[in-house]
């Protein structure tokens, strides 16, 4: 099967037998009805429809090497500037479809299983058959135009076990057992976003060492269905709502966020992509160059949410009658130059792609992790924008129930704005609300805060892109004293 439409996507998550608990009481019956899920659904059902929409198809897919049939553009290997801003276009049309709130996006993960197939190579020397699986894993989801999840991130508990007690004992992820149907799995993993909307789920944990074994047990990789027997997925508290006017946001675009459990899983050998040396692990993500890949699929829902945060103070500013006024010139300028600054970031990094040493077109990642930095803690500082700009308009804001009440008439007398009438100014309010105090905007401004990890992580990774830091130093080095020559160990002692 190739792409898939919007009700083909229902279908199939409604299909599962999800074991998936909310609020205590395990979820019966089709996701779809849902009121924590329904409205995420029917968003990324109508995304899928855009890709079989004759408008959109030569946009939005390309014929699969395999079957000729078409499929999707993010699952697309980039081999050429060409691919890669096909990719980029492709992945526009949907981040401008969710403004950007979906942070996973089936985009997301299609472009993570494509970056790491395409480091498959590595796994021959480690064994063949888990480069093979990869490789086949990496074809049917793009043939079968697969949701995916993933789950990498333990609990902390899980995690102080892995470094303090790498034993058989411990409570990290990992496996109990091997024989020849596959391998078990037990273990726990954190904010598996999605877990519940999607078909399969790509788990790749960072190993806890072994202590026990020359066959580490906290290593490993592989994807499975998400409703295999022994998985147990629980959810936080749900911010989405039915009414799309009171919280027009979370109506559409509230992603789940769940901790999946893994009790004796069993992962058939032929859906395993690594086990027993940790040092894939680290070889899959960096000669994957999976952050880079990610990083430009990421920087171009940072452009649309920017977009969108700039029609809000665009739109609050009309709305006031301050559209000239230096407390809203300010801000909005703000928010133009970041926005220019994401555009170029892109740019620059498609400027600079090089190919790997797989042959795979990899987009240059100085400047695609920068904006990983930027938009991290440029993102609360638009979200303070919305809360100044709203002023106590953030906080009075009726009901769409108390517009068509019997009483509604006085709304719309008195709280008629300065270029449209009250059920308008209001509902442009209600949206303020949402980004700037509710509950799904709180979510996404941490979710933001953190997208690519924390402010250490990104730091660490943003200084080892780059490998010339000597020549920075030998600029200054030179400058001070330019008949010196100055000894690697000296310039080893001025760096540390």
């Amino acid at each position: 099967m190739p792409i898939k439409t919007g009700n083909q996507y229902i279908e199939r998550i409604d299909r599962q037998k999800i074991n998936i608990w909310y609020k205590g009481t395990r979820v019966e019956g089709p996701l779809s009805k849902h009121p924590a899920f329904q409205g995420l659904l029917q968003t990324q059902a109508e995304m899928y429809n855009m890709q079989c929409d004759e408008r959109y198809l030569a946009q939005m897919t390309y014929p699969s090497p395999d079957t000729g049939d078409p499929v999707g553009l993010s699952f697309l290997p980039p081999k050429n500037a060409e691919d890669l801003e096909r990719r980029r276009k492709m992945i526009e049309l949907w981040s401008n479809r969710h403004h950007g709130f979906l942070g996973r996006s089936p985009d997301y993960m299609n472009t993570a299983i494509m970056s790491l197939f395409t480091a498959a190579d590595i796994l021959e020397d480690h064994n063949p058959k888990y480069a093979e699986n990869l490789r086949k894993y990496y074809a049917f989801c793009r043939d079968h135009d697969i949701t995916l999840s993933h789950a990498f991130i333990q609990p902390q508990a899980s995690k102080i076990s892995g470094q303090i007690d790498a034993t058989e004992d411990s409570i990290a992820a990992k496996v109990v057992e091997i024989n020849d149907q596959g391998m078990f799995v037990t273990g726990a993993f954190m904010m598996a976003t999605q877990g519940a909307t999607c078909d399969e789920m790509l788990v790749f944990p960072t190993p806890s060492p072994s202590l026990v074994d020359d066959d580490n047990p906290f290593a490993f990789a592989f994807a499975v269905p998400n409703d295999l027997p022994g998985m147990t997925f629980f959810c936080r508290e749900s911010y989405a709502a039915s009414s799309t006017y009171d919280h027009p946001l979370s109506s559409r675009y509230e992603e789940m966020d769940t901790l999946v459990i893994f009790d004796r899983v069993l992962i058939p050998h032929d859906r395993i992509f690594y086990y027993g040396d940790e040092r894939y692990c680290s070889r899959l993500f960096g000669e994957s160059n999976f952050h880079t890949h990610m990083a430009h699929q990421i920087v171009t829902r940072y452009i649309a949410k920017t977009e969108f945060f700039l029609g809000m103070l665009e739109s609050l500013a009309e709305e006031q009658n301050a559209v000239l006024e230096s407390y809203t010139i300010l801000p909005i300028s703000r928010i133009l130059t970041y926005l220019e600054t994401f555009k170029a970031l892109r740019l620059a990094a498609e400027i600079g792609a090089s190919l790997d040493k797989f042959g795979y077109l990899v987009p240059d990642k100085g400047p695609l992790l920068a904006s990983t930095i930027h938009f991290s803690e440029f993102y609360p500082e638009m979200v303070e924008m919305v809360q100044n700009l709203s002023s106590s308009g953030l906080i009075m804001i009726p009901s769409e129930a108390d517009f068509t009440s019997s009483a509604g008439s006085y709304l719309y007398e008195y709280l008629k704005g300065n270029v449209s009438d009250a059920w308008y100014r209001n509902a442009l309010f209600r949206l303020a609300w949402e980004l700037g105090a509710g509950a799904f905007g709180g979510r996404q401004t941490q979710f933001e805060r953190l997208f690519f990890g924390n402010s250490q992580t990104v730091a660490w990774r943003m200084y080892n892109s780059y490998d010339n830091h000597e020549y920075f130093r030998q600029i200054v080095h030179e400058f001070i004293a330019p008949d010196a020559h100055l000894s690697k160990s000296t310039t080893d002692g001025i760096s540390n």
